[in-house]
């Protein structure tokens, strides 16, 4: 059966049982991090870091045990992971590298200050060399270029021109700071040299496609951040990248009662959705959402499915945000039932909740209460935080 027709809870849960947010946690520990970043394809990155950075708030909500430190070591020790260009900045196994040979291509063929950088290029890499590893002020190229946003230091554009052709890679990071390091000297060469298997342009965006979806669970065909980077991805040719996937029998077609677009998710979910029809209990967690999360892509599909109008505040000025400047949805069940402003005060280990704000249909009864402050207190030990303060 490739057409299916469900109800807007069974669509929740289908979503919320692909993510492992609802249930008993399927992913633990480090393989459990690869795991789900294997299913999601990639998580979003984000330096900020008030109560966590992006990525490592989107695996405290899915994997039993996780710490900070796990996801650093598979990054920079184990080298199972990689730092680089899906969605945005992104980690993802490093496995996957052979598949983004187009990028690297397009900036080696294209970038800003060009001739510049490839003027101090094998410098720089000369330098790398024999250190180890080097971040923008290990380098003494001073001269000020064209970049991406503004005029940047010489060293700084050229390490990253290097890291995006794939020359260099992330090595470890000090806070914000990137050192970089030859690919060569921390990649295998199976890696290295293993071929893109997408020998054209529809291969590529069909795989890219699959892997958005996966990554949110379910997803329609209307404009989205959820497709974000996938180049010449034009409202017709997200047609036809659709609809040759259906005809492969790669996706089923899920109309969910009450909305008027098809949604789509992967036909290797086909147990998965067709045990949520079944209508089993399942059992519910309460869990503190990224602001990035991958299940956050589509905006709209939260607020249609959800009822849960969610905005990051980040960048918005402090005197037109609604609700606070780094604010974490709260899912417990199969709804958001607020949000929550939690800062990490890192110099008396306290996890401070400035605020919370309930849905105007939740009743906020002991129960809810308690499953929120056992979340807080899962969230405070994956902070490193020894009391909570504020409100709870």
């Amino acid at each position: 059966m490739s057409h299916y027709t469900i109800t807007n809870k069974q669509a929740r849960l289908f979503i919320l049982a692909k993510q492992g947010l609802i249930g008993d946690y399927k992913f633990e520990g480090k393989q459990g991090i690869c795991d789900y970043i294997k299913q999601a394809g990639c998580i979003q990155y984000d330096p900020i870091d008030v109560c966590g950075k992006n990525s490592e708030l989107v695996l405290q909500s899915r994997v039993k045990g996780f710490t900070k430190q796990m996801l650093y070591d598979l990054l920079y020790v184990d080298r199972k992971l990689i730092d680089y260009f899906d969605k945005n900045l992104s980690i993802m196994l490093v496995d996957d590298w052979k598949y983004f040979e187009p990028i690297r291509t397009i900036y080696k063929n294209h970038t800003r200050s060009r001739n510049e950088i490839e003027a101090i290029a094998h410098e720089v890499k000369a330098f790398i060399k024999k250190n180890g590893y080097a971040c923008s002020s290990d380098l003494r190229f001073d001269e000020k270029v064209d970049w991406y946003w503004s005029k940047t230091k010489l060293s700084r554009a050229a390490l990253e021109t290097l890291y995006f052709r794939g020359d260099l890679i992330v090595h470890h990071k000090k806070g914000t700071i990137k050192y970089y390091a030859l690919a060569e000297d921390h990649l295998s060469p199976q890696v290295l040299t293993a071929e893109n298997p997408h020998k054209n342009e529809l291969a590529y965006q069909k795989w890219r496609v699959l892997r958005r979806i996966s990554a949110v669970g379910m997803l329609w065909n209307r404009p989205s951040d959820a497709w974000l980077n996938i180049d010449n991805f034009k409202a017709q040719q997200r047609n036809n990248v659709i609809n040759a996937l259906k005809d492969e029998g790669k996706l089923l077609t899920v109309n969910v009662e009450g909305q008027r677009y098809a949604f789509y998710c992967l036909a290797t979910d086909i147990a998965l959705l067709e045990n949520i029809i079944d209508n089993p209990p399942i059992k519910k967690r309460t869990e503190l959402i990224a602001p990035l999360d991958g299940m956050l892509w589509d905006r709209k599909l939260i607020k249609e499915l959800f009822d849960f109008d969610y905005k990051w505040e980040i960048y918005t000025p402090e005197n037109k945000r609604k609700y606070g400047y780094y604010v974490l949805p709260i899912l417990s069940g199969d709804q958001f039932v607020g949000r929550a402003e939690i800062v990490n005060e890192r110099r008396t280990h306290n996890l401070v909740v400035k605020n919370i704000w309930w849905q105007n249909n939740v009743l906020p009864d002991a129960q809810l209460q308690q499953n929120v402050a056992q979340c807080l207190q899962r969230f405070a030990v994956f902070n490193e935080c020894h009391q909570i303060k504020g409100r709870m």
